[in-house]
């Protein structure tokens, strides 16, 4: 077994500001706790900004606080490119919008921002004007709020409000301190822990966790026998999937794809299987089961994501990357049917020398799962 305790072929990335760091991973505490954080428009966030609430995690008295900043004035509601389109909205800019909320309720905010809903909470009608409730926001402030709900795996929308300065007791965050946040931060990765983990099938198992310097969710090397790093080491890079993996959903081919990549390797030898905290294309269980409820609805994946406010994807690989570097690998053989994957970790410095196929039989339930990652997403199912 490879000695992975050292980090020597990994490269320096780009030190993150601790200070600003903080103040990000701070705010998206605050907007997980329904409280409402000020952004600011310069780089200290100070000055004029903005209060965000997350709308997801509203409830009457966290609106009645953030209104009372700015009394006879209604928050505007920011949503995505996808979310807008969705509501017949695309303005064909791809650009946050942010809508003028005064005479709605809250309930009817939230449901903007959220097309599921439950027998508590029944679909409301779109108001039909809201067209004419179009305002402007300055384009970094609306992405710098729209970044930060993601950060939170909320659903990524928030109620927003101008004020003149910073509140007191109010954490303040700047646009330029969340800007790359994600990506940047995904490269400080920190070993903490590693075991001999015997499994099923591959009793020679190494578990290393990574830490991402947000204090996320860890990411997990599995590393089956002993790889060489002078020769290409079989790769399977999983994003977590908790419904499939655990409970073995057949909605997905999540958990077939789990256990065939650790046979395959164990069939060879060796080999590295990195699962990455990215549950639901990168949107969070929470999230994804909001996607499925959708999906049951007749929208296929790609359009449940889109529906819901989020990119059709939203992982990112650089923490695949920067784990196969601490671990001694640059050069692999990808056990995957997506090609953005080969693609993404090329780009990151990994050298991909082939792509091994990794399909499986549909069961009954997930054909129409399958045949949208083939269409829509374009992945390659060989027979």
């Amino acid at each position: 077994m490879k000695d992975v305790s050292g980090d020597s072929s990994a490269p320096s990335p780009e030190t993150l500001d601790p200070a600003s760091r903080i103040a990000v991973e701070r705010a998206v505490g605050e907007l997980r706790r329904a409280c409402f954080v000020f952004l600011g428009e310069d780089e200290e966030g100070q000055g004029p900004g903005h209060l965000i609430l997350s709308t997801e995690n509203a409830d009457h008295e966290a609106f009645a606080a953030l209104r009372q900043h700015a009394p006879g004035l209604a928050p505007s509601l920011l949503i995505t490119p996808r979310r807008a389109e969705a509501l017949g909205l695309g303005n064909g800019a791809g650009s946050p919008l942010a809508l003028e909320t005064s005479g709605l309720t809250l309930d009817e905010l939230v449901q903007l921002a959220n097309p599921t809903t439950t027998a508590k909470t029944p679909a409301i009608q779109i108001p039909k004007n809201l067209a004419e409730r179009l305002q402007q926001v300055p384009p970094t402030t609306a992405a710098a709020a729209l970044d930060l709900t993601r950060l939170a795996r909320l659903l990524p929308s928030v109620l927003l409000l101008p004020v003149d300065r910073q509140p007191e007791g109010a954490l303040a965050v700047s646009a330029a301190h969340i800007q790359h946040y994600r990506s940047r931060a995904a490269l400080l990765l920190k070993q903490v822990a590693a075991a001999e983990v015997p499994l099923l099938g591959a009793e020679s198992t190494r578990i290393v966790a990574f830490r991402p310097a947000d204090g996320g969710r860890e990411h997990l090397a599995i590393i089956v026998g002993s790889p060489r790093a002078d020769t290409p080491v079989l790769t399977r890079l999983h994003s977590e999937c908790f419904t499939g993996d655990l409970l073995r959903s057949l909605r997905c081919d999540c958990g077939d794809q789990l256990r065939g990549a650790i046979e395959a390797m164990t069939a060879e030898g060796a080999g590295i299987l990195l699962y990455l905290a990215q549950e639901g294309r990168g949107i969070g269980l929470v999230n994804k089961l909001r996607a499925y409820r959708l999906q049951d609805q007749g929208a296929d994946t790609l359009e449940a994501n889109e529906a819901l406010g989020f990119d059709a994807d939203e992982r990112i690989y650089e923490p695949a990357a920067e784990m196969l570097r601490h671990l001694g690998y640059t050069r692999i053989r990808l056990l995957t049917n997506n090609p953005e994957k080969v693609t993404d970790l090329a780009r990151h410095g990994i050298s991909v020398e082939d792509r091994v196929a990794h399909s499986f039989p549909s069961n009954g339930h997930n054909e129409a799962y399958l045949d949208t990652k083939a269409r829509r997403f374009g992945h390659m199912f060989e027979v």
